[in-house]
């Protein structure tokens, strides 16, 4: 387990494996945001955000509207669920109100693309900002949300602990390593180290920018407390809500 320390703006650090790579997950909350250090190719900066307050960053989320665009507003008019929409709403709210400060322009003036695939070429690889060098990534799960921005390919995860029934619908979809270190646990360990995982392969595939596409095999990212070494990513577990696990990927150089 990480120890993690209360930083002076409430955000949290990890004193040993995310030294490297950040210095502080930062909290956003009802209270606008105020811009910290910006992104390095060495440090990314990473936010959490608890999806189920009513104020994001000093934005009513009930005034959302305003601020998403067109796609935006007609994902969230899919949901059937009040509390889905609004989770989805606050996250994709705070991720423009970030960008928005990071690159000093109203939130609501910031167009979303996708890049292509480097799968199969469409355009639905990593979001990007057409025409800016920011990468950033946004991953919501249950009543929590992270929000990573960074000057090179990043992807950020988190995973609500699976339930047992997850755990054995997945089992045989992982890396056959890792679907050895998690039969060979206590049912009771199982679920903490499959959200881990989940998580690491996740942050690693979003950085790739193919997601999901070539199945769950793929990197092995191990379930164990430490994340395996990924050929072309430096990956790292961020702290976490309680019954939660999130990962950080980035694209090393080539």
């Amino acid at each position: 387990m990480h120890r993690i320390q209360q930083s002076p703006n409430g955000g949290a650090c990890d004193s040993t494996t995310l030294k490297r790579v950040i210095e502080y997950v930062h909290q956003l909350g009802a209270a606008p945001a105020v811009a910290g250090p910006a992104p390095t190719t060495a440090t990314p900066v990473v936010w959490a955000l608890n999806t189920t307050i009513d104020v994001v960053g000093g934005h009513p989320v009930a005034d959302a509207d305003s601020v998403l665009d067109g796609e935006e507003r007609e994902r969230a008019a899919r949901f059937h669920h009040p509390g889905l929409a609004h989770r989805y709403v606050a996250s994709h709210l705070a991720l423009r109100i970030l960008l928005g400060i990071h690159l000093d322009r109203a939130p609501r003036t910031i167009r979303l693309g996708r890049e292509d695939c480097p799968c199969c070429g469409a355009p639905h690889g990593r979001p990007n900002i057409p025409g800016n060098p920011l990468h950033f990534s946004l991953s919501h799960s249950g009543d929590h949300a992270y929000i990573a921005l960074a000057t090179t390919p990043v992807g950020v995860d988190i995973e609500e602990h699976p339930t047992p029934q997850t755990i054995t619908d997945v089992l045989h979809l992982l890396h056959p390593t890792e679907t050895q270190e998690l039969t060979a646990l206590p049912a009771e360990r199982r679920t903490t180290a499959l959200a881990r995982c989940w998580a690491r392969k996740e942050a690693c595939l979003k950085a790739a920018g193919t997601g999901l596409a070539n199945g769950l095999a793929d990197p092995y990212v191990s379930t164990l407390p430490r994340p395996s070494a990924v050929p072309g990513h430096y990956l790292t577990d961020l702290p976490a809500p309680a019954d939660y696990a999130a990962a950080l990927a980035t694209l090393l150089p080539a």
